[in-house]
């Protein structure tokens, strides 16, 4: 993480974090870590939206946002960071006048781009977290790459009809017993075949879904910048929401902890 010091909070930066401060896990340290933490959403999307509303009004200092797209009437069903009067902008734009209502003390940085292999990994190198909101196999796989390369905590989630899934990933440390953490190709080794997987415009998505998974994942971004809590490092976190039913299931890695 990012230990550059931060300016000490203001009086107005106080009062607004007041009920993370009496958080004796968070206080006024956790809060500056909060401040001083650079974080890298993929996705100003449905899962993306309430991701970067809750870190930003968590407090923290920079946040970086990825997503070529443009808002479009058929988002706003899922996509709260955006509004009616945001159809037709860039998703980034929309979304950095959003986190400025909610938080002026945080940084945006728009990259109004598609991820690519050939872009992320410059991407992901300069920030502390990645949260990854794509809705597509191909910019998980190369995140989830690339983090892995930087040695980047990433916290991926994703979401279809009624269902959702959430994971922490640090595949280059090990656990208290030595092992190495598992990766994103040990959950999923492969992607599915094209078009086996239908997308949202093709099966329709509940939109208070995005938000379920959404908040979960500022939730794990907020405890490892923190270090406080367990991180779902090793677990996958399954949401049935037509069941109101939490499941998680572990996996591990595949290869073996250097000597």
């Amino acid at each position: 993480m990012n230990t550059t010091p931060s300016a000490p909070l203001s009086d107005e930066e106080l009062e607004r974090y007041a009920r993370h401060i009496v958080l004796p896990e968070i206080g006024g340290a956790g809060q500056q870590k909060l401040k001083r933490a650079r974080v890298l959403v993929i996705g100003a999307g449905g899962l993306g939206a309430p991701l970067l509303q809750y870190l930003a009004a968590a407090g923290v200092g920079t946040l970086g946002i990825v997503d070529d797209d443009t808002v479009a009437l058929s988002n706003l069903q899922r996509q709260v960071i955006h509004d009616t009067q945001a159809a037709g902008k860039p998703k980034t734009e929309s979304a950095a006048q959003s986190i400025a209502r909610i938080n002026p003390h945080v940084r945006v940085e728009p990259h109004a781009l598609r991820l690519t292999t050939g872009n992320v990994a410059e991407l992901v190198s300069a920030y502390d977290v990645v949260a990854d909101g794509s809705d597509n196999f191909d910019t998980r796989y190369a995140v989830a790459d690339a983090c892995a390369t930087a040695e980047k905590p990433l916290v991926t989630a994703a979401v279809g009809r009624f269902d959702g899934s959430l994971t922490v990933l640090m595949p280059f440390a090990a656990d208290k017993d030595g092992q190495l953490n598992p990766g994103y190709r040990d959950l999923f080794p492969e992607p599915p075949p094209t078009g086996l997987v239908p997308t949202c415009a093709e099966a329709g998505i509940v939109g208070a879904l995005t938000g379920v998974m959404g908040t979960l994942q500022a939730m794990e971004v907020i405890k490892l910048i923190t270090g406080i809590g367990d991180p779902l490092i090793g677990r996958l976190l399954l949401y049935d929401g037509l069941g109101a039913r939490f499941d998680t299931m572990r996996y591990s890695a595949r290869r073996a902890a250097a000597e």
